[in-house]
């Protein structure tokens, strides 16, 4: 009796781990973000890995048989969905254009200096910016409007205003409608309209799920509108791939650029400790009418985000 009394909290900790993953990764089964707390654990999937593992660890010391097998099984299905998701085939018609995307979040513009040297030093022919101020957007015109005549910009102060600019001339487009701005614009690449959208809806905050649900519906729906014409949609999307909301934005047929380069799972956020633990919420998602060459994860000094730099060539359907 004495010794079953000491594995009992072993067990315990063990369930209690068990049972709180174990609802999180019954939600990416069932292909929901499910409320608060689910959606803000689901972005950190990967990381599942280690509480799953400690459990698997106090059931075998614990000779808890149940709890190991179900820990096993929970394991199983986290390092399934580890896996990156989407697709992976590139058209292979002739090359039309080559094209290169940044997107920045300068977190309240903040990282404004740092976002104008990256402009210089990588010379992207699109620039998309989130959370840009009135400062931000004057810094960034007297720093690149040379290179960047066009663009498109939701003039609001803080997390608010946003900003898209190109050296290709731009058609205005309506945009996505959202609390934080989020405009649009059909790029004219030597010839062939590219269509725009810069992406930055709501964080999933406790309170704020339903808001982040609805405007990555929105996005889905301006993916699945144009479905014949390129399009670059990018930006802080405030999602990673193991949210069922971004996964129905890549079903309409866009694909995740870093996912093409093999970059599917570097963090972007938050910027500080990318390197040991994060999420890649920021994203350069792309139609089939592109291929990927490269992608590059950049350091801001004044944001949580890492900024992302994608080489993209646009070529002709087959």
């Amino acid at each position: 009796m004495t010794q079953h009394r000491e594995r009992r909290p072993g067990a315990w900790c063990a369930g209690l781990l068990l049972a709180a993953v174990s609802a999180v990764i019954g939600c990416r089964i069932a292909g929901t973000d499910g409320i608060t707390p689910v959606p803000q654990l689901l972005a950190f999937l990967p990381w599942l890995l280690a509480p799953a593992a400690f459990a698997l660890l106090c059931a075998l010391l614990t000779r808890w048989w149940t709890g190991l097998v179900w820990a096993l099984a929970v394991l199983g299905l986290l390092a399934w969905y580890v896996e990156p998701y989407g697709r992976t085939a590139e058209p292979d018609g002739p090359p039309l254009a080559a094209l290169r995307v940044l997107t920045a979040n300068v977190e309240f513009g903040h990282a404004t200096p740092a976002l104008v040297r990256a402009v210089r030093d990588r010379h992207p022919d699109v620039v998309f910016v989130q959370e840009c101020d009135a400062g931000c957007r004057a810094a960034l015109e007297d720093g690149t409007g040379i290179r960047y005549p066009h663009r498109r910009a939701v003039e609001a102060d803080g997390s608010r205003g946003s900003l898209v600019l190109s050296r290709y001339p731009l058609t205005p487009a309506p945009g996505v409608h959202g609390a934080l701005g989020m405009p649009g614009a059909v790029a004219d690449v030597h010839g062939h309209p590219v269509r725009l959208q810069l992406a930055h809806p709501m964080p999933p905050l406790p309170g704020q799920v339903g808001v982040w649900r609805r405007e990555l519906g929105r996005l889905r729906a301006f993916a699945a509108a144009g479905p014949r014409t390129p399009t670059v949609l990018a930006g802080d999307f405030n999602a990673s791939q193991d949210h069922a909301a971004f996964r129905h934005i890549l079903d309409t047929g866009l694909t995740d650029a870093a996912r093409l380069t093999g970059h599917d799972r570097v963090p972007t956020w938050p910027s500080r400790t990318a390197s040991v633990i994060g999420v890649q919420t920021d994203h350069v998602l792309v139609s089939r009418d592109f291929t990927a060459a490269g992608t590059r994860f950049l350091s801001l000094a004044g944001t949580d985000h890492r900024a992302l730099v994608v080489d993209l060539t646009l070529r002709r359907r087959t």
